[in-house]
């Protein structure tokens, strides 16, 4: 059969989607978790956040439920994912996270074998003097850079296991995994098949020799920690699996410590760059680059982070309780309704003079380093206010860094001529300025204060390829710089009171 004319199929062009690229970070940090969503020039897109709960079964004790951290992170990494899988390829994902918190579990089940002991906790205290007694202190110093201190992890795991037989049974048969929170979540969102951290959080852990770059033998002895229990260290770039959700295969590429993300993402990979993160704790780092730094003033030398395998080193300085100290205002006295308007209280005091609070409620870190001190008030009078006390409370966060910002620049050698800060408690422009003035120094505040998911997101986003070394193309802005207003004689006169009130709370427990 023959057709006498000649036709054209014609199929109607589909419109490709043309996906863009984009980067998750999730922020596992010490009362709250988030999911931040970067485009391919760093633009945060979106922000997914929730607090879980604190838990204080005893003073000086703090305990988090590792299965609601879970859970509560899982949460919000998923709401971004529903939200955006239509318009976005998400080409990484990076994990910043609260540091030192210790999580046990059991292998065979996924299921934590105790409550995860938090940073702030002080409960092992005993076993660190115990450490002290038995010589320890300048093989600890010399190795992970670290003090002997109840912050770190390495004497959490040991208290769970001294007091859990069952669970030390099973940790000796191989069946008991440690991890801080990165290593939690990542052996949930790969279902158990990567149990690892990056060497940023392992530095951190008082197990690891951040010289050699592996876990300390001496130290697990020490400590009888069965060396089954540690995860494998990687860079803190590269690969540690991948998770699934409904059809999506997401990598996971970036891995740090939340300080440490804090630092890479305000550009501090050059050394002698400095930053203050104003979080739950307060924590200034400095780059050191390759060099590893002794600190002589009670600072700690830690890994910045390990990328294409080359170790970088920070000099840092730890604050235990700055934005908990505003926690505490508004949950532990009720005299604040929301963190924010601490500012607006605090500007109708008036006057702090000789009103001092430090806030060690957990102890004192650096550079004084004393597990026993504890929390006052001093300077009360009969017309003393609310509005004083939570002044002189954000004060208190201004005079710590002053403190640890002074004993960086003798063992630095050379003075700071501006900070660089970030986190929620940099929005407080009081009390920016007042830490302007306390140090004689400019603070610079960056158009984005939340550096520790965007430095989470640089990293996954080198490693991934989306991004070099440069990081994204979007520059990071000055949103403004706070300059000394206060005179040198009132700046030190103020400051010798702070210090006169510390010196009132050291050893207090004991």
């Amino acid at each position: 059969m023959a057709f006498s004319a000649s036709f054209v199929l014609t199929i109607p062009l589909i419109e490709e989607i043309v996906m863009q690229d984009a980067i998750i970070a999730v922020d596992q940090g010490t009362t709250s978790c988030r999911a931040v969503l970067y485009d391919a020039t760093g633009k945060p897109i979106d922000m997914a956040q929730e607090e879980f709960r604190q838990v204080y079964p005893k003073p000086g004790w703090v305990e988090h439920d590792a299965e609601e951290i879970w859970n509560t992170q899982w949460r919000v990494l998923r709401l971004l994912l529903d939200r955006y899988r239509g318009a976005y390829r998400f080409a990484a994902l990076g994990i910043t996270n609260q540091r030192e918190t210790t999580v046990l579990w059991d292998r065979r089940t996924g299921k934590p074998v105790s409550p995860a002991i938090v940073w702030q906790d002080r409960r092992t205290a005993d076993i660190c003097e115990r450490l002290k007694r038995e010589g320890f202190e300048s093989h600890v110093r010399s190795r992970t850079g670290l003090v002997i201190d109840a912050y770190f992890s390495a004497t959490k795991i040991a208290w769970i296991l001294e007091r859990q037989p069952q669970v030390r049974e099973d940790a000796e048969k191989g069946h008991i995994a440690f991890g801080t929170m990165d290593s939690w979540l990542i052996w949930n969102l790969t279902k158990g098949r990567v149990h690892a951290t990056d060497a940023s959080n392992a530095s951190r852990t008082m197990l690891f020799d951040i010289v050699a770059g592996s876990w300390d033998p001496v130290l697990l002895e020490a400590l009888d920690i069965p060396a089954s229990l540690l995860p494998e260290v990687r860079s803190s770039a590269g690969d540690f699996g991948h998770f699934e959700y409904e059809g999506l295969s997401i990598p996971i590429r970036g891995v740090a410590g939340d300080q440490q993300a804090a630092l890479f993402g305000q550009g501090g990979m050059e050394p002698g760059t400095a930053k203050n993160t104003y979080g739950t704790g307060c924590f200034l780092l400095m780059s050191t680059g390759e060099k590893f730094c002794t600190s002589r003033s009670g600072l700690l030398t830690t890994i910045a982070w390990k990328i294409d395998g080359r170790i970088e080193y920070a000099l840092e300085g730890s604050v235990f309780v700055a934005g908990a100290a505003i926690q505490w205002l508004r949950d532990g006295l009720g005299i604040i309704q929301t963190a924010p308007e601490s500012e607006a209280i605090a500007r109708q005091a008036r006057s702090t003079e000789g009103i001092i609070v430090v806030p060690a409620f957990t102890g004192l870190g650096a550079p004084y380093w004393d597990m026993y001190a504890r929390g006052a008030i001093f300077g009360l009078t009969r017309d003393t206010r609310r509005a004083e006390i939570v002044k002189a409370t954000l004060e208190s966060l201004a005079y710590q860094t002053r403190d640890i910002l002074d004993a960086m620049q003798e063992d630095a050698g050379c003075r700071l001529k501006r900070l660089r800060v970030d986190g929620g408690a940099s929005a407080n422009d009081m009390l920016m300025q007042f830490q302007a003035d306390i140090l004689g120094a400019a603070v610079e505040r960056p158009g984005r204060i939340e550096a520790t998911a965007f430095g989470a997101a640089c990293l996954a986003g080198k490693a991934c390829g989306l991004w070099d070394h440069t990081g994204p193309k979007a520059p990071t802005r000055i949103d403004r710089v706070f300059r000394p207003e206060m005179t040198e004689d009132e700046r030190e006169r103020r400051y010798m009171i702070w210090k006169k009130a510390v010196s009132r709370t050291l050893g207090w427990a004991e």
